[in-house]
């Protein structure tokens, strides 16, 4: 697991990110453009994370199980929903990704 900044320090919420300076920081990390596709997110580390955090969430709570498919249904397709985050100023504090059922 890569852990970016010193490990033994708390982690800070936004709201602690009192300096411009940490929050100039904070804002280097994620991305301002909203994507349409996993092609355009694939080049981009903040949304590849925030597609490893969703993708990490489904395996922690173990709803996630990979079958054999069934000679006679269909399976199902799936889609990712790409969303940003904004603060009461507009500015952009989180990336979002779902991977959801298309249908």
């Amino acid at each position: 697991e890569q852990v970016i900044g010193e490990p033994s320090r708390p982690v800070l919420t936004r709201n602690q990110l009192r300096s411009d300076g940490d929050m100039c920081i904070y804002a280097l990390t994620v991305s301002t453009m909203e994507l349409k596709n996993v092609k355009e997110a694939m080049t981009d580390p903040a949304w590849i994370e925030s597609m490893q955090e969703e993708l990490l969430q489904f395996k922690r709570m173990d709803v996630w199980v990979l079958v054999p498919i069934p000679d006679n249904i269909s399976p199902l397709t799936l889609k990712w929903i790409f969303k940003n985050k904004h603060d009461e100023e507009q500015t952009v504090i989180r990336n979002k990704s779902r991977l959801v059922v298309r249908g």
